[in-house]
């Protein structure tokens, strides 16, 4: 402790933030946390500064902050898998009409769409939507391709009208489909559809490049243990958190340094059963029921009921059925966006889906105030570990712990 009149060093952290299926570069998300983190800056009346990167690494910022009575640190490198996700989703028309019937099959086939729908409508909703909006644009272009065919043969009978009509229906319909696609960023099909079949396409099993990168960002995170930090914070997003959960399951098993910084992980909106459920995910399943147990680190997961796309509140070790016994981790909390936002911003907010799946990075107008709640810039530039902040909270009583997963084989 310092002496009377001596100045407490500041806190340092080292934060690395897997996003999920997200094809876009990641400058968007130290934008996100520049501007979200000056409006939670404003709200709660701390200080909070963004300055360039100092650490090595692919992508990143630092933050500098004045929060609880104490300066912090902050490194934060977003772990890029980008790139990868690009290439998968460099299908043509015919392939994705082709990943959805493959998709479909892998989740109704298996059983597992009928076992998630017992956990949370939201993310089943998101999932079908998908299927059903690419049907939908696939028959709207049937309808207007028959229509000129007849339309052809009608002006003209016999053999030529059949050949215009044909040429003139097939161009046409072909062209829908490609408006549609072109559109994607205002309508989000395709991109579901990707991100599914990116997961099911081995049945939950990684893809080989995924792996690979993973085991990338493992060492990066060993690195960071060997430096002078009070903290090492991994953060994973959406499809991300299963990432998280297995680089972190084969760090430990690797084993851990003497006189290290506290390891913590803090899974954000996660969806970790849209992959768990699927047959072949041994490996992350039994990174689950390996990670649930270990004291080497502290795992907080954090949802909302509100978030569709998530799902909230299910405790995704025991939900995949592979609850051990002296199972101690995630500690399970609610956003619960509906208080924690004031009335009129979740009102803006409720039915923008997508958005509200990022929800956890942003600003929260609505917070208490407490050092236990649930703010994003307090978990990643505050002066405090995440066993510290919430090692003593109450989980939240509506959380979903009951086995309903039919695979649970494990690696």
């Amino acid at each position: 402790m310092p002496q009377a009149g001596e100045r407490e060093s500041a806190f340092r952290r080292r934060v690395f933030y897997i996003p999920g299926y997200d094809p876009i570069h990641p400058r968007r998300y130290r934008e996100l946390y520049r501007k979200e983190g000056a409006a939670q800056a404003a709200l709660s009346g701390f200080a909070l500064e963004l300055r360039p990167k100092r650490v090595p690494g692919p992508y990143g910022w630092q933050i500098r902050t004045e929060m609880e009575g104490r300066a912090v640190e902050t490194d934060i490198e977003v772990l890029v898998w980008s790139d990868i996700v690009r290439d998968s989703m460099g299908a043509s028309i015919p392939a994705t009409y082709l990943q959805l019937i493959r998709t479909a099959w892998a989740y109704i086939g298996s059983g597992a769409l009928f076992r998630l729908m017992r956990l949370r409508q939201g993310p089943i909703i998101a999932a079908l939507y998908p299927i059903f909006a690419l049907l939908l644009q696939l028959l709207l272009a049937v309808l207007v391709g028959i229509g000129l065919w007849r339309g052809g043969v009608w002006l003209l009978p016999g053999p030529p009208g059949h050949m215009i009509g044909t040429g003139t229906g097939l161009t046409v319909g072909y062209l829908i489909l490609r408006w549609f696609k072109r559109h994607d960023n205002r309508i989000f099909a395709y991109y579901l559809m990707h991100d599914y079949a990116y997961s099911a396409q081995a049945k939950g099993a990684n893809p080989v490049p995924l792996e690979a990168r993973m085991a990338a960002f493992r060492m990066e995170i060993a690195a960071a243990l060997q430096g002078p930090y009070d903290e090492v914070l991994v953060v994973g997003h959406s499809s991300g958190a299963h990432l998280a959960v297995s680089i972190l399951a084969d760090l430990i098993r690797e084993g851990m340094p003497e006189g290290r910084p506290a390891l913590s992980f803090l899974s954000l909106g996660q969806v970790v059963p849209m992959v768990s459920f699927l047959p072949e995910a041994r490996r992350l399943r039994g990174d689950l029921a390996y990670l649930s147990t270990r004291d080497e680190l502290t795992w907080v997961d954090v949802t909302a009921p509100g978030d569709g796309c998530a799902f909230a509140l299910c405790d995704p070790v025991a939900v995949s059925g592979v609850a051990p016994q002296g199972q101690i981790w995630p500690l399970i909390f609610s956003a619960a966006f509906s208080q924690t936002l004031r009335p009129e911003t979740w009102n803006t907010l409720r039915r923008r889906y997508f958005r509200l799946h990022f929800q956890y990075l942003c600003a929260f107008d609505n917070l208490p105030g407490g050092i236990a709640d649930y703010d994003y810039f307090r978990v990643t530039a505050g002066p405090l570990t995440l066993h510290q902040r919430f090692g003593d909270r109450p989980q939240s009583k509506s959380r979903i712990d009951r086995a309903v997963n039919r695979y649970t084989t494990v690696a």
